[in-house]
C-alpha cells in the first residue's frame, strides 16, 4: 500500500459498501456472525431507503454479496432498484462468533471475561468456536481482490457486515486491522472507497445514514 496522496489519472475502481439492514438481533446489538437471520420489517424499510438513496446516485454496474440471508435480502432489494442482479461471494459473509453469536457484548464480558477482554484488543483472538478477525480478514482480501479483478473501472455495490466492511476500510485506508475496534458502522450505512490499481485507494464515504428516515 502506497502512503501519501496520489493523483492518479486512471478510472478508479469504486466499491460502494453497503451494510445490511436490522435484524430482529440488531436492536439489542446481539452478535449475529454466522447466525442466519432474516432482515427484520424495520430493517426492509432501511434497505429500500438504502436502494433508492443508491439508484439516485452515480451508476452502479454490479452488486455482489456476502450468501447471508439479511445481506442477501438487501442486495435483491437494492439490485431491483438498480435493474441488476446480486451475485454471492461467500467470502463477504460475517465473522463466525462461535458461541457468542445471540450475546450481547455486555453478557459476553460476563461470562466470557478473559477470552473477551484478549479479544476486543487483539484481532488473531478467536471466540470459543468462532473465527478471529485476521482470519475474517484473509478471506475478505480475497474477495476484494477478485472484485478488483473482475470490475475495473466499474462501480460494485458489495452488500456484507460490520465486520468484512470495517477490514475493506482497513485495507483502504493502509492501517492495521486493529483499527477495526475504533470503527462504528449503523445499520443499513453506505462506505465508498475508490481503488486505483493495488498501490493507492481513496475513502470518500464512512457510516452515511443520512438516507435513513
Amino acid at each position: 500500500m502506497t502512503l501519501g496522496w496520489n493523483d492518479p489519472t486512471a478510472a478508479p475502481t469504486t466499491t460502494v459498501l453497503l451494510r445490511h439492514g436490522d435484524t430482529r438481533l440488531s436492536p439489542e446489538h446481539r452478535f449475529s456472525g454466522s447466525r442466519d437471520v432474516p432482515l427484520s420489517a424495520s430493517g426492509a424499510r432501511q434497505a429500500k431507503a438504502a436502494a433508492c438513496h443508491l439508484a439516485t446516485g452515480a451508476p452502479i454496474d454490479a452488486v455482489v454479496s456476502s450468501p447471508l440471508q439479511r445481506a442477501v435480502a438487501t442486495a435483491d432489494i437494492a439490485a431491483r432498484e438498480l435493474a441488476l442482479t446480486a451475485v454471492i461471494d461467500d467470502d463477504l459473509r460475517e465473522t463466525d462468533f462461535g458461541e457468542w453469536d445471540g450475546f450481547t457484548l455486555a453478557e459476553i464480558e460476563q461470562r466470557w471475561p478473559e477470552a473477551a477482554a484478549v479479544w476486543r484488543r487483539d484481532p488473531e483472538q478467536a471466540p470459543p468456536g468462532g473465527e478471529s478477525f485476521a482470519a475474517t480478514a484473509h478471506r475478505v482480501d480475497r474477495a476484494c481482490d477478485r472484485l478488483l479483478r473482475d470490475h475495473g473501472g466499474q462501480t460494485v455495490l458489495v452488500v456484507s457486515h460490520v465486520t468484512p466492511i470495517k477490514i475493506l476500510l482497513c485495507r483502504a485506508l493502509g492501517v492495521p486491522l486493529g483499527t477495526l475496534y475504533r470503527l462504528y458502522l449503523g445499520s443499513a450505512c453506505i462506505n465508498e472507497i475508490q481503488w486505483h490499481g493495488r498501490g493507492f485507494a481513496a475513502v470518500h464515504r464512512v457510516n452515511d445514514t443520512s438516507h435513513l428516515p
